[in-house]
């Protein structure tokens, strides 16, 4: 709210100056286009600048947001594979995590594009994701280096 407050108060110190130049009765030298110029340029083009920044500011902050909630809910969704054995619906998803089924769609496709889930398909025709890392945690005091293989 800061930038907006401020960008218009440039803005109309910027059109006061450029009033004020309009008013005097000074030559039209190179002098005085460099002094209006800065005098009024100046002010008005750091006063649009903070106005944009403003406006653009709510857009990034608003994608955050949003990318913020999406890792969230794929994080929430890893740990819950942890709980069902590696293996989830969409509405199991959905009826534990208290989201919509096309979210909690939306977030396992994600996941499996992301590599980290695979998708299986019943018989009945649900899709299942399958999280194989999830799966074998288990062996995971059993590693060894890769060299040593």
């Amino acid at each position: 709210m800061g930038r907006l407050i401020g960008g218009c108060c440039l803005i109309a110190v910027g059109l006061f100056v450029l009033l004020g130049f309009t008013q005097a009765d000074v030559g039209g030298g190179l002098a005085t286009v460099v002094a209006l110029l800065i005098g009024a340029g100046l002010p008005v083009a750091g006063g649009a600048w903070l106005i944009a920044g403003h406006l653009g500011a709510g857009r990034v902050r608003g994608e955050r947001r949003e990318a913020l909630r999406r890792e969230t809910l794929e994080s929430e969704v890893l740990r819950m594979a942890g709980r069902h054995a590696g293996r989830l619906t969409a509405v199991e998803v959905a009826g534990e995590l208290a989201v919509s089924p096309a979210t909690a769609e939306e977030a396992l496709h994600a996941l499996a594009l992301k590599k980290v889930a695979d998708l299986e398909i019943t018989d009945s025709g649900v899709l299942v994701y399958v999280f194989h890392e999830v799966l074998h945690a288990s062996e995971k005091d059993q590693a060894r280096r890769l060299l040593d293989s």
